[in-house]
């Protein structure tokens, strides 16, 4: 039984991770959070900063992440101290912060994704392939979260963009108002936050008298703990480096 821990426990991901372990070959045996709580979801709870010696305490193979990006970075520093592979889910870094995940793996095994949907990983490939077919197509990128999320775009929307990217030039333009004529070298990419949503994400290409939509909806939470476990499970045992999600997605 692979022996998990969970940064940012106390969050919505840190419950649907501990919810969905039960079903697995897996045992959330401590979390880390900055809520002033011992205990939560029946999982012993430590602030990060105490991170190092609670992994050693608990004998922690992987750490899964789902946290606010200080407290991320602050458990990674932890993972490289003490050997221990770590699976993170949590998005809006910065430059300096991706620098940060570079040289932490280069002491252990380190999988970040900005999504740990299996439906996303295919939505990624078609997106490649239907921007190199359709070359000449307008292109809008939409996505939606709960009203609690407080990067925008997200990190899959900026992900699919990347993707965009790499086949096309194209400047994005975050939302738009007032006199706004489209340039065609542009892609226009919004964001919407409301209620309890758990994930939409949608492009779409028009020209030659068509629209082709690309989607995604999740519809529930426990898609991405899933899609973390599997990646946890997978990553522990393996040398140190930066994996992707891709390759978790391949091998099952």
């Amino acid at each position: 039984m692979t022996r998990v821990a969970v940064n940012g426990l106390t969050g919505r991901m840190g419950g649907a991770v501990v919810e969905t372990a039960a079903d697995r070959d897996v045992e959330v045996v401590v979390g880390f959070a900055t809520s002033d709580v011992e205990r939560a979801h029946g999982v012993p709870v430590v602030h990060p900063d105490e991170a190092a010696d609670a992994l050693r305490e608990y004998d922690v193979e992987v750490v899964v992440d789902f946290a606010a990006p200080e407290g991320a970075l602050t458990v990674a520093d932890a993972c490289a101290e003490t050997g221990v592979a770590m699976v993170v889910g949590t998005t809006g870094f910065d430059e300096d912060g991706l620098d940060h995940f570079a040289a932490v793996s280069a002491e252990v095994p380190l999988l970040k994704a900005s999504n740990f949907s299996q439906g996303i990983q295919v939505l990624q490939r078609l997106v490649g392939e239907a921007v190199r077919a359709l070359d000449d197509y307008d292109l809008e990128l939409m996505e939606s979260h709960h009203n609690g999320k407080v990067d925008a775009p997200s990190g899959t929307a900026n992900s699919i963009l990347a993707t965009i990217q790499e086949e096309r030039d194209v400047d994005p333009v975050y939302g738009r108002e007032g006199h706004a004529p489209r340039d065609e070298d542009e892609i226009g990419v919004f964001a919407r936050r409301a209620g309890d949503i758990r994930g939409e994400h949608e492009l779409i290409l028009a020209g030659n008298d068509e629209v082709l939509s690309l989607s995604h909806r999740a519809e529930d939470r426990g898609v991405f703990a899933a899609g973390a476990l599997d990646a946890a499970t997978w990553l522990v045992g393996r040398d140190a480096g930066q994996y992707e999600f891709g390759e978790v997605v391949d091998a099952s």
